[in-house]
């Protein structure tokens, strides 16, 4: 079996040309690079006491120092914890006292935040990067001698990873992986994306979510360019990920939404000259949106996905399938999928190891060993997998079960409404009604009354009918465009009917 360092190892020896990272600051690595910087970090590491199994923790922005730092932690045999850059000292202290955090890998300030300063009075040690201003060549890293190194990790099963579902009301979850789930989660991403070492994909979001070692993954096997961006500026992003050639782009509709914008400020000509494919794995697209990416960019549809962060890219779209972002595709190589009581359970090479807390892990799994993904939905004739909604998401109006994503496509249809999110908020009479929170297409109106004869039009039960309204500029989302639903129930509860 294969480990994540031997990965770096093939990637450097098989295409010692060819640029693997370049983020928005003008800067590029290579592989051969990758690996020696990874070395020199890993080197510097160990001479401040990291050995195999220690854990270190790392908060940085999508710049060339975070896979930097995913390899040399892979190099070492560390178990290392990437922590999403909005992450603050709520989750961050829960976080590092939960694995008991050997080193936190943190930058001093970034865009006004004073990382380090965080840390120290969480009482974890840190190894501070000057990351402002950004070094014109080279990394803002430390390096020590590649030669006092040990020999690198070879059990590709022993933990390695630990990754944090965000937490709102509740303390975020570990979610514990090896190199093998990873390397497996990047075998999913190879097949949705067809890699070729000429593709350029834009990395949008955060590279310490765990999309960010899977496409790392997919990349290291099979060439082509990863480009990160730090900051998403709706107005500036997208301009500049078509001036670096981007062929595949993601990932949820506020950034498709984005696209299409760009597009058609930049007129008839096309903004994005190598574009072949469009893919999202955050959350559903609205057919809406799908349908304007299609005809505005030039692809067939957008490739969707699925998985989660103990689960990740469990079966996808590939671009032969009809009805693109229809459903979630089918499962990846080596993954089973099977429906339970309406819920949809999981087999597979990517399945976690378990929880950081281990009391998590039996309400994780069934008596049969199946990971129970917490999400409802079908398989149709083709083996495709439709997702239909959260089994936590359901709403109960009058004893009935009502799914929110399910109302969420029918309003996703209205010429007006240009993003959607639909939740449940309490009555004492019914239990909970059904709430619309709706963005609208510039220029238009929108009422409840609209939405009612809309629903009724397009065959929605009305007991699924939405009772209440609100209008919003844009719906809050994570910074993987989920939408924030609990945010939603407690903006709906602030805000008097009628007020919106």
């Amino acid at each position: 079996m294969t480990t994540f360092w031997d990965l770096v190892q093939h990637a450097a020896e098989a295409r010692p040309d060819a640029v693997l990272f370049a983020d928005d600051h003008g800067r590029t690595l290579t592989a051969p690079e990758l690996l020696a910087s990874a070395e020199q970090l890993a080197a510097a590491l160990a001479e401040r006491g990291v050995g195999p199994g220690d854990v270190v923790s790392w908060q940085l922005p999508s710049v060339l120092e975070a896979p930097v730092t995913m390899a040399a932690c892979a190099r070492l045999g560390a178990v290392q914890n990437p922590i999403i850059p909005v992450f603050r000292e709520r989750e961050v202290g829960f976080i590092t006292r939960q694995l008991g955090t050997r080193l936190a890998i943190v930058p001093h300030t970034w865009r006004g935040f004073e990382h380090a300063a965080m840390l120290r009075d969480l009482g974890v040690e840190v190894l501070a990067l000057d990351l402002e201003p950004l070094p014109a060549d080279g990394l803002a890293i430390p390096a020590g001698d590649p030669a006092t190194l040990a020999d690198p990790p070879v059990d590709p099963h022993e933990c390695r990873w630990v990754y944090y579902s965000s937490g709102t009301t509740a303390d975020p979850k570990g979610v514990r992986h090896s190199d093998a789930t990873v390397i497996a989660a990047g075998n999913g991403v190879m097949s949705q994306r067809q890699h070729r070492d000429d593709d350029v994909s834009a990395v949008a979001w955060p590279f310490a979510h765990i999309g960010g070692v899977s496409v790392l993954t997919s990349a290291l096997r099979t060439g082509g360019k990863l480009v990160m961006f730090d900051a998403w500026g709706p107005a500036v992003t997208p301009e500049r990920m078509a001036a670096h050639g981007t062929t595949i782009l993601g990932s949820a509709t506020p950034f498709f939404q984005a696209y299409v914008a760009a597009q058609r400020r930049h007129g008839d000509e096309p903004l994005f000259t190598r574009l072949r494919s469009c893919i999202s794995g955050g959350a559903p697209v609205a057919p809406a949106v799908i349908d304007e990416v299609s005809e505005v960019l030039g692809v067939p549809g957008i490739l969707n996905s699925w998985g989660l962060t103990e689960f990740p890219v469990a079966t996808t779209e590939t671009p032969a399938d009809p009805g693109l972002g229809t459903t979630a595709g089918r499962p990846v190589e080596g993954v089973q999928v099977r429906v339970v009581d309406g819920e949809l359970r999981l087999k597979g090479p990517q399945c976690f190891l378990g929880y950081a807390d281990p009391t998590l892990d039996a309400d994780a799994f069934d008596d049969e060993g199946w990971m129970r993904s917490g999400d409802l939905g079908e398989l149709d004739g083709d083996g495709r997998v439709r997702v239909t909604g959260r089994v936590k998401e359901i709403i109960i109006r009058n004893a009935e079960n009502i799914s929110a994503l399910e109302v969420e496509g029918v309003l996703t249809r209205h010429p007006a409404v240009a993003d959607a999110a639909v939740v449940g908020i309490p009555d004492p009479r019914t239990g909970e009604r059904v709430a619309a929170v709706v963005v609208l297409q510039p220029g238009t109106e929108l009422t409840l009354a609209d939405l009612v004869e809309h629903g009724r039009g397009h065959g929605l039960a009305a007991y699924k009918t939405p009772e209440r309204l609100l209008v919003l500029d844009v719906l809050p989302r994570n910074p993987m465009g989920k939408v924030l639903k609990r945010d939603l129930q407690r903006l709906l509860t602030d805000t008097p009917e009628g007020a919106a």
